[in-house]
Parts: C-alpha cells; structure tokens; sequence
C-alpha cells in the first residue's frame, strides 16, 4: 500500500477519534465566554463535526493531489457517459440494496430505522451547515477510504467478492451500528461493485453523494409532505375497500 494511503487512513481514523477531545475542548471553552453548558454542548458537536471532516477531506485531497493529476492510462477504465450512467444507476442500484437488506433485517426482528441516522436528521434541522458533512463531505471520504484504498488494496490479493464483502464489513462496522450490519454492508458493497465495473472512484462517489442527499430531503425536507400523501394514500384506500364491502 502506497505511503499516502497509510496517511489517509491514519487522518480519517484520528477524525473519527478527535470528537471525544476536540467537543469537550469548544464546551469548555465556550463555557468560559459565558456560554451555558447546555448551549454550548450542541454547538461544540456542530463545530467540530463540519470543522473535523472538512479538515480530513483538504488533506486526504492533498495527499491525493498526484494521482488527481495523473490521467488515466487503464483501457479498463470506463468511458466518461459510460461512468455517468453507472453513477445514476448507482444511487438506484443502492437504494435498491438498502432497501433489501432493511427487508431482511425487519424479518430478522431488527428495529427498521438508524440511530445515527436519526441522530444526523436531527442536527440538520437545527443547523442546516451539517447536511454539507452528511451529504458531500462524508460520502466522499468514505468512498476513498473504503472503496479505493481498503478494497482496492484487497482488490489487488482477492478476488472481487472477498475484496468486496471483507471491505463492506469493514465500512458497516465503522458506524457503529451491529445490528444494522447488513444494512450497511449491501451499500458498501454496491459502492464496491460500481467502483470496480467503471475503475473511476468518482462514479461511487456520486452514487452515494446522491443517495445520502435523497435520504436527507426525504426524511427532512419532504417528510411532512410525504406522510400527508400517505395518509391521503390509506383514506383513498379505505374508501375503496368499502365500496365494496
């Protein structure tokens, strides 16, 4: 494995640690300026979320910076429409596999719904700043950590489906979320499975920058729009049923 790859890895594992020290560093802080505990709890959260990723992602991109540079010799490659139509595919191709994987976790007896999920729907209601980190930043640094250096370094020992299930698992586990295993690793391995078919990180990228984009406006921004027309849904469907009743 390349040296920067080893830096990349060692920055997203230190920005991932660095909110136990860095949010009770700001609480502090900001207590000392007058502001209550309370307050500055959240606010130390949001800060240090945006402040943290968008660190990690300037200098992931900068250790990176040669190979952005470099064109691409790979006749495997795909072409870039041939890419464009993967990346769109991609987001259905992961929503499909989200969707099957919650299916199977619901008949497992798995409460559908993530906690982390949930808990970054909340923090963008009340700062809007964060979708930046869910949606662009964390999709991106995911998919060069998981996808191009841990699968891809797998990719080059295993073969596609060992690369890509190990890699998956790996990528699950790193949210912290055990009982959503599967869930997590049917989207990884999706990601894995576009990045392997075009050879261009970017089209997983895109997919997962799309679908984590589509989540957030449908559980957010559209959700109060999307349980009316449910429960107008369930109404026709009554009236319906009596009809014939």
């Amino acid at each position: 494995m390349k040296k920067e790859y080893w830096y990349i890895l060692i920055i997203y594992i230190t920005m991932q640690l660095s909110t136990f020290l860095g949010v009770p560093a700001l609480t502090f802080g900001g207590v000392l300026i007058g502001y209550s505990i309370e307050e500055m709890a959240v606010y130390a959260v949001v800060i240090w979320i945006v402040f943290s990723f968008s660190v990690a992602l300037l200098a992931t991109l900068f250790l990176l910076r040669k190979e952005m540079k470099q064109p691409s010799l790979d006749r495997e490659t795909a072409s870039v429409s041939a890419s464009i139509v993967w990346a769109i595919a991609g987001v259905f191709l992961a929503l499909f596999a989200q969707g099957l994987a919650a299916n199977i976790e619901s008949w497992l007896g798995i409460d559908m719904g993530s906690e982390n999920t949930q808990q970054i729907l909340s923090l963008i209601e009340s700062f809007p700043v964060v979708v930046i980190v869910s949606s662009v930043i964390g999709p991106i640094l995911e998919e060069i950590v998981f996808r191009k250096i841990i699968f891809g370094s797998l990719y080059k020992r295993l073969n596609f489906f060992l690369s890509a299930i190990i890699s998956s698992v790996i990528f699950a586990l790193a949210h912290a979320e055990i009982e959503h295993l599967l869930l997590y690793s049917a989207m990884g391995f999706t990601f894995a499975f576009l990045y392997i078919k075009t050879k261009r990180i970017i089209v997983p990228i895109i997919a997962h920058v799309a679908m984590n984009t589509f989540v957030v406006l449908v559980q957010s921004v559209f959700k109060e729009d999307i349980e009316r027309m449910l429960r107008e849904a369930e109404s026709i469907q009554r009236f319906i049923g009596g009809l014939f009743l």
